[in-house]
């Protein structure tokens, strides 16, 4: 995944390039802000000048999987000090959970799992910074022709893929698809929060739909 990773970091940076911001604040910005998806999605509106709420209220929706994905790490990683599991939380990367929920379905005793979890973070986090920094440096040198936004798109696409196990969350992943084309017109990328809202109420409602059915089963 090392390759769509740098190519999703090339195009953040890019667009952090390309904002105006100033390289010295936009390269800070990328080491305390370890959240590609959120900084794509927080600059437009930055550069549109958008109300500081709606900036808020976006990357807060935007970053609400790290919340799924910290249940998730729980069980394997309780019997951790609250200092180490809060610098195990700064690394968390969709790229590595979909290793680590691959590599362990469910926790195995005398592993240490934080140690697994540690590698692919690490490996993540460094080829993150790399091409971010790259393409913070490089700028308006990247010309568009490389299509390097495709290409980080299609990791993304690619990894969104290996979760879609079951109806539940194929229906939650065509519902968001949809409610992001039909609601592209929305000023502010305000699609992207229709998006997540509408996969989020399918979700909560194939999982009561899923206990219902559960409880009534003899």
């Amino acid at each position: 995944m090392a390759i769509g990773i740098a190519a999703w970091g090339l195009v953040a940076g890019v667009a952090m390039a390309k904002s105006d911001m100033g390289m010295g604040l936009a390269i800070f910005m990328s080491v305390i802000v370890y959240a590609g998806s959120a900084q794509i999605a927080a600059l437009p509106l930055i550069a549109a000048g958008a109300p500081v709420w709606v900036i808020w209220a976006t990357t807060l929706c935007v970053s609400l999987r790290f919340m799924a994905f910290s249940f998730h790490y729980r069980p394997y990683f309780a019997h951790l000090s609250r200092p180490r599991r809060l610098a195990l939380s700064f690394l968390m990367g969709d790229t590595n959970f979909a290793l680590f929920v691959r590599r362990f379905a469910q926790p195995q005793p005398g592993q240490k799992h934080e140690d697994y979890f540690m590698g692919s973070a690490l490996i993540t986090f460094g080829i993150w910074q790399i091409a971010i920094t790259a393409g913070i440096v490089a700028g308006h040198g990247i010309p568009a022709s490389w299509g390097l936004g495709f290409a980080g798109t299609m990791a993304l696409l690619a990894l969104t893929c290996t979760q879609l196990r079951n109806a539940s969350t194929w229906a939650a992943a065509s519902v968001a698809a949809c409610a992001a084309v039909a609601a592209f017109a929305l000023p502010l990328k305000l699609n992207i929060v229709v998006a997540i809202c509408a996969a989020v109420a399918v979700g909560i409602v194939a999982d009561h739909a899923k206990a219902a059915r559960k409880g009534v089963a003899p």
